[in-house]
């Protein structure tokens, strides 16, 4: 993965605490909201680089990321 960049940012604080209040409503970290927001802003735009990479996967995949065909530990269903 390509370095990252680090920004000083500075922001109203009541747009700093809305942002954190947005950011934790997604699970996300603020810094990681402002970049989702900004990947975004950009794609609608059309102007995110093709050459941008995605950004970071955190935690743990969801329980319904399984795809449908894969085994389970469940036995079959006899009916």
């Amino acid at each position: 993965m390509a370095e990252r960049k680090s920004v000083l940012l500075r922001l109203d604080p009541a747009v700093h605490d809305a942002l954190t209040r947005w950011a934790n409503d997604e699970l996300r970290s603020t810094n990681a909201q402002i970049e989702f927001i900004l990947r975004r802003a950009l794609a609608e735009a059309g102007r995110l680089p093709s050459g941008a990479s995605a950004p970071p996967r955190r935690g743990r995949p969801r329980k319904d990321a399984r795809p449908r065909d894969a085994p389970t530990d469940e036995p079959p269903d006899p009916g």
